[in-house]
């Protein structure tokens, strides 16, 4: 890929050095660069200073489940709030309101994210606001970035097929929090280590810096929060607990990045109404939902939202990932649903029925399990089938718009499919 900046093309790849002027050295590229001749070359750190990228303050985000939906409720807040903010992550990148680029990987290459900057910066943006996977962490794709401050949100069992195990996957995680920078911390997360110069936490269960000491889920989620001495409560259309979290990381992140007014962050923050493919409710009669959890930890999080009701769950697991999880996650389902129809997900290269095998070598109770491969038929019966005191969680997901089978991707999209289901079904 080349990218201008101003007059300069700049490129990481070597075999586009011929088209560009300047040639980005990382620590991805550096066995490429040995024989590198006819064009000078620039490290991450000198084209930072070069356009004063660092003039903006990066807010990177990092966890297993809630990266998302807390770096979105941050880059919310603060342009309601009246800065100048931009998003970068799985689903695109953002400055202010205006959607620059489609979705893509959840953190970018490095040059990516330097140009996304400079764009930022061109148009007067004062924030950027981005998600960190382990994968970018482990492959130094953040090298050099003068990060503002570091929000963790949570580790649970995910891409154990790159980090082989939790242990490795908690160390990539903890290795992002190591410096004395700013840094927001889940209290209650056990498998990090973080440098604490710099460090602030919140909780739900316990004292942390910004801790929240009463709440509500009935319709949507009611707070209070403490910040040292002063109490504020807030209010919000999300639903679920681990969304209680999200906010919190986000109030508090942006209270540390700005210093504003507690309150005023909070009143903020209900402007926010989430984002498309987590918790969106679908429909409300009957009760459908759509949701990313693509882990165990993700799916019981969910679950745990309706205390109260009758759970049908509909998922499968991505092919060529971690399938350590896959019969966990159908575990997870036995334990809280009536209902569990298994169906595909972005099966990739795998055999779908041997995936389903999977997810179902670990379901336990007698809860009752309808396999149906296609997902769109799986939709179709499970909507069907879906009796007045049930809801119906459709998850693994989100908001993606395609399925991935072998090296082909098809147009799918859970929620426009099941939109198409219910118009048919009241037609």
């Amino acid at each position: 890929m080349i990218y201008s900046f101003d007059s300069l093309r700049i490129t990481d790849d070597t075999r586009l050095i011929d088209k560009a002027n300047l040639f980005l050295q990382t620590h991805q590229n550096k066995k490429y660069c040995k024989n590198i001749q006819n064009i000078s070359s620039i490290t991450p750190k000198e084209l930072i200073e070069r356009f004063a990228l660092d003039n903006i303050k990066i807010v990177g985000i990092t966890g297993t489940n809630g990266k998302t939906t807390t770096a979105a409720a941050i880059y919310s807040i603060l342009n309601d709030l009246g800065h100048k903010a931009a998003l970068q992550g799985t689903r695109g990148f953002f400055i202010a309101d205006e959607a620059i680029e489609p979705k893509s990987l959840t953190t970018p290459s490095l040059l990516t994210t330097l140009h996304h900057l400079y764009l930022a910066k061109q148009q007067g943006a004062t924030y950027f606001v981005m998600e960190v996977s382990s994968h970018a962490i482990a492959q130094h794709r953040i090298e050099s970035l003068p990060f503002a401050l570091k929000v963790l949100t949570n580790i649970s069992q995910d891409h154990l097929d790159y980090h082989k195990t939790m242990q490795n996957y908690a160390a990539t995680k903890s290795a992002f929090f190591q410096d004395n920078g700013a840094k927001l911390i889940n209290k209650e997360e056990k498998l990090i280590q973080f440098n604490p110069k710099g460090a602030r936490t919140y909780a739900i269960e316990e004292l942390a810096t910004y801790q929240i000491l009463a709440y509500s889920l009935e319709e949507g989620i009611s707070a209070v929060l403490r910040f040292g001495s002063e109490m504020v409560d807030f209010h919000s259309p999300l639903m679920g607990l681990f969304n209680l979290y999200n906010l919190t990381a986000a109030i508090g992140a942006v209270h540390m990045l700005t210093n504003e007014d507690l309150a005023k962050i909070c009143k903020a923050c209900e402007n926010f109404g989430g984002v498309r493919g987590r918790m969106q409710i679908v429909s409300y009669d009957p009760l459908v939902i759509v949701d990313f959890a693509h882990t165990p930890d993700g799916m019981q999080k969910v679950f745990e939202s309706f205390p109260s009701k009758k759970i049908v769950a509909l998922f499968g697991a991505g092919g060529d990932r971690d399938s350590k999880k896959r019969p966990l996650m159908g575990n997870v389902a036995s334990r809280f649903c009536t209902r569990v129809y298994l169906t595909n997900d972005n099966p990739r290269s795998e055999e779908p029925n041997a995936i389903i095998d999977q997810i179902r070598s670990g379901i336990k109770t007698d809860v009752a399990v309808v396999v149906e491969p296609e997902r769109k038929k799986a939709l179709q019966r499970a909507i069907e089938e879906l009796k007045e005191d049930e809801i119906l969680l459709v998850l693994g997901k989100g908001d993606e718009e395609y399925m991935q089978i072998k090296d082909q991707k098809i147009p799918f999209s859970d929620v426009a499919e099941i939109e198409k289901i219910l118009k048919n079904k009241k037609s």
